[in-house]
């Protein structure tokens, strides 16, 4: 059975040398698809040629993440809409959203660069909603905010993916019940994350993905070493055993969620 790794970051690969190897690494694992996410304008470029050189491979979306969020970013969004026209073209907006965790002690800055987080994902949504793609939010320590600026923005929650979800039960049903969905990265196999098991325990199983996040977030066996594609056998697996699915089965239910979701096969 093959895997899809939903959220990665092969721009990261790329620029050590190293992504060819990563992506042959991946289809040796059996990882026959991958989506790498753009999180600045630096790299959507990068994205693109990755998407280029491995055809039905490789899928790349275009976003601003909250931490990549700088003065000026309003020509950024300009630069968004234009790429949405490439060929190959993004296959998603993302990753984008609201992000607590890597603001600055001080409380005057960290509310000025939050108000900017809002109004870069304002902006993103804004451009979400005339264009029909699915859309990657990054939300740490701002799920209630992110869930209410997707509201106003008016964006079908069909199209939303909550990646590398790491809140509990309460989190995610207000997403589930508006018609979202959450993916998980090998945080489920950690021993202090039981909440997140909870939740992935929640989510229907006809809108389960799984992912990476690499370099970030090694599943067991594999922390202490970087992430990659190919250890997104040890999540869905991991996921498996928590649901008690086979893990064949449970392969093949990601696999569809995250075709059908990217529309990978279009």
């Amino acid at each position: 059975m093959k895997l899809i790794d939903s959220h990665t970051h092969l721009v990261h690969f790329l620029r050590r040398g190293m992504a060819d190897v990563i992506i042959r690494n991946a289809i040796a694992a059996g990882v026959d698809r991958m989506v790498t996410i753009g999180t600045e304008e630096g790299d959507w470029v990068e994205s693109r040629t990755l998407a280029a050189a491995h055809p039905g491979v490789v899928g790349f979306t275009v976003g601003l993440h909250p931490t990549s969020i700088e003065d000026g970013w309003e020509a950024a969004i300009e630069g968004l809409e234009e790429s949405l026209g490439w060929n190959p073209a993004p296959v998603a907006l993302g990753e984008m959203g609201l992000d607590r965790f890597h603001l600055p002690a001080d409380v005057g800055e960290a509310e000025r660069r939050f108000d900017r987080q809002r109004a870069a994902f304002r902006a993103q949504l804004k451009l979400a909603t005339r264009i029909d793609l699915p859309v990657v939010i990054h939300s740490r320590g701002a799920v209630r905010e992110c869930i209410e600026m997707i509201d106003a923005a008016g964006l079908p929650w069909k199209r939303v993916v909550f990646h590398c979800f790491t809140d509990g039960p309460d989190l995610l049903e207000p997403i589930l019940s508006r018609g979202g969905r959450a993916s998980f990265t090998g945080v489920v196999t950690y021993r202090n994350a039981e909440n997140v098991r909870e939740a992935l325990k929640l989510q229907p199983l006809n809108r389960l993905m799984v992912e990476t996040d690499a370099p970030y977030l090694s599943p067991v066996p594999m922390r202490g070493k970087p992430n990659e594609p190919a250890y997104v056998r040890h999540t869905a697996e991991a996921c498996a055993r928590i649901l008690d699915l086979s893990p064949d089965d449970l392969f093949s239910i990601t696999h569809a969620n995250t075709m059908e979701f990217f529309r990978l096969g279009h």
